[in-house]
């Protein structure tokens, strides 16, 4: 609609004929299919993103794929990353903050995990604010999760407490 009017104001004047976007843009279709083919293409790739979890107490991410390179910081067990890059026994790896670095995958687990990506989060009762507030979690805490209902997330804390948290204050969100 915004299109056809900005078209209008401009040529009518000057008496083009009224199917002006296909007189202007007569490759349009073909520029739209290899738009839905390239979406196609990226689609997959987004939703193949690939997460795994720090198995042991204490790990380092590294600059580079190799013990060689400089250690950047330390995580801990549970806490999760997205792999983004592989080359034989290393994976490049980014953070809920997106600091980026290398870790050796022995280190690595398949284990699911989430973390508060956010000051102060309420876990619920339920999936949904109308549930009651059953603790206030802090940013950084890590927690498995268990099941998806909509835009909430049932979560289970290491001590064995489990609730509901809003994805939009997990990372990573599409796990589960």
């Amino acid at each position: 609609m915004l299109t056809y009017r900005f078209y209008k104001t401009l040529f009518l004047k000057r008496s083009l004929p009224m199917d002006l976007p296909n007189t202007l843009f007569p490759f349009r279709r073909g520029i739209t299919a290899i738009m839905a083919l390239a979406l196609l293409f990226a689609l997959p790739a987004a939703a193949a993103a690939e997460y795994v979890s720090i198995q042991r107490e204490k790990v380092n991410i590294r600059s580079g794929p190799s013990t060689d390179h400089e250690i950047l910081w330390k995580i801990f067990h549970g806490f999760p990353l997205q792999v983004t890059e592989r080359r034989g026994k290393w994976a490049r790896v980014v953070d809920f903050e997106g600091d980026r670095g290398w870790i050796f995958t022995p280190l690595l687990s398949k284990d699911k995990r989430v973390i508060v990506r956010v000051n102060t989060a309420n876990m619920r009762t339920g999936p949904g604010t109308n549930y009651e507030v059953m603790a206030t979690v802090r940013y950084g805490v890590i927690f498995e999760p268990v099941e998806r209902r909509r835009d909430w997330i049932k979560v289970k804390h290491a001590d064995g407490t489990t609730g509901w948290i809003s994805e939009q204050l997990l990372w990573p969100a599409d796990i589960i």
